[in-house]
């Protein structure tokens, strides 16, 4: 097996020009994984732990937009400027494994992953995140609900790097939350994160590890915003936090596996999503 560990986004970009098969590792908190339970055996590896480039983000001029680097951990994530501007990240950030795993594990390894219960997608997918590839001749952006094609499936083409995602910075409350077999170092079993933009009167609502891919419940989204103005905070009914619950499950679609039912997912997805807009009607 032959591991190239390049210091430089070019030198990375060239390596994945001359070997547009190899595998792409990030932080490898999910690769290893693999390795050990022997359900992956790659070949040749691109490793890109030593990129700084990847370990950086930036706020445009009018702090409108932050693209946040694919190799910059959750650690860094957790408190700060981030987590001022993106406190729904920041909330899932603090939920990923461990302490050493958040200093290693990045969005750009959740994204390159894309498995279903990966925490930072929620939260992508609510915002309307935009993911950032290049090649060393070409460089695009893709929406986050292209990027996702199935379970642990992504639209990234060979030679191609996951560079970054570019996120909106909104004026209102968000937040996530998930459930787990256990509170700690815990992959989801159901995850869900509200957006609420107070200045357009919109509302987002996406699930984690409730479908093949992340599921955005754009029908109760609509029905939402058609019953309450969310440009501002005002008194929400039992009747229809419970309505609520009952649509975001209705949009889920989740199976039944090792670490759960079909039918607690429905269940907890209900929950989640009717007290993460009770939290955001308070705040």
């Amino acid at each position: 097996m032959s591991v190239v560990v390049p210091r430089t986004l070019k030198d990375a970009l060239s390596a994945t020009a001359a070997n547009p098969s190899a595998l792409i590792v990030q932080g490898g908190t999910d690769l290893m994984v693999e390795i050990n339970f022997n359900h992956r055996k790659p070949t040749d590896v691109i490793a890109l732990r030593r990129v700084d480039e990847l370990r950086s983000f930036q706020i445009n001029a009018d702090k409108t937009q932050i693209t946040i680097g694919a190799g910059l951990p959750y650690q860094t994530m957790e408190h700060g400027e981030i987590a001022d501007l993106v406190p729904a990240l920041a909330q899932a950030a603090r939920t990923v494994g461990s302490p050493q795993i958040r200093a290693t594990g990045s969005i750009g390894g959740n994204l390159g992953t894309c498995s279903p219960a990966g925490d930072a997608l929620p939260v992508l997918s609510a915002l309307d995140a935009s993911v950032n590839l290049q090649t060393a001749n070409t460089s695009r952006s893709v929406s986050i609900h292209d990027f996702m094609v199935g379970v642990k499936r992504n639209s990234r083409q060979p030679g191609e790097i996951i560079v970054s995602t570019t996120l909106p910075i909104i004026s209102g409350w968000q937040g996530y939350a998930k459930v787990g077999v256990r509170n700690a170092m815990v992959i989801s079993v159901a995850s869900c994160c509200l957006v609420v933009d107070r200045i357009n009167g919109k509302v987002a609502i996406a699930l984690g590890a409730v479908g093949p891919t992340i599921v955005r419940c754009r029908e109760t989204e609509a029905w939402l915003a058609s019953q309450i103005d969310l440009r501002i905070q005002s008194t929400i009914k039992p009747s229809l936090l419970q309505e609520l619950g009952e649509r975001v499950a209705n949009e889920s679609k989740p199976i039944d596996d090792h670490r759960s039912t079909a039918a607690y997912r429905r269940h907890a997805v209900a929950v989640l999503s009717r007290r993460l807009l009770s939290r955001a009607n308070t705040q």
